[in-house]
């Protein structure tokens, strides 16, 4: 079983940054492919980005492309989201997530084995 607990989010103006984390437990944290979605009111969860086990291979949805960053620090059993140039668009509650099979399908949310509670994140303009 693994947990995962996000912080960092919080209120922003446009134009901010964020860096959101999330820890997690037990010892085969690093052989999972980590991802990060978010979830507006009245709308469906959506892919943000996720990183595979060793790093080297990131994935953004095109909305945050060029102002998010994903990375992992094994060491320390954490994922991180670094959100630069935040819009109000980006207000959502944010949640990482956690696929012990490493499935080509990352950006469907239903592959993920394992969730944080969610942090809220708000831009105002």
């Amino acid at each position: 079983q693994v947990q995962l607990v996000e912080s960092g989010g919080g209120l922003v103006q446009a134009g901010g940054s964020l860096r959101l984390s999330c820890a997690a437990s037990g010892r085969t944290f690093s052989s999972y492919t980590m991802g990060w979605f978010r979830q507006a009111p009245g709308k469906e969860r959506e892919f943000v980005a996720a990183i595979r086990w060793g790093g080297g291979s990131t994935y953004y949805a095109d909305s945050v492309k060029g102002r998010f960053t994903i990375s992992r620090d094994n060491a320390k059993n954490t994922v991180y989201l670094q959100m630069n140039s935040l819009k109000p668009e980006d207000t959502a509650v944010y949640y990482c997530a956690a696929d012990k099979y490493a499935s080509n399908w990352l950006r469907n949310p239903d592959i993920y084995d394992y969730w944080g509670q969610g942090t809220q994140v708000t831009v105002s303009s």
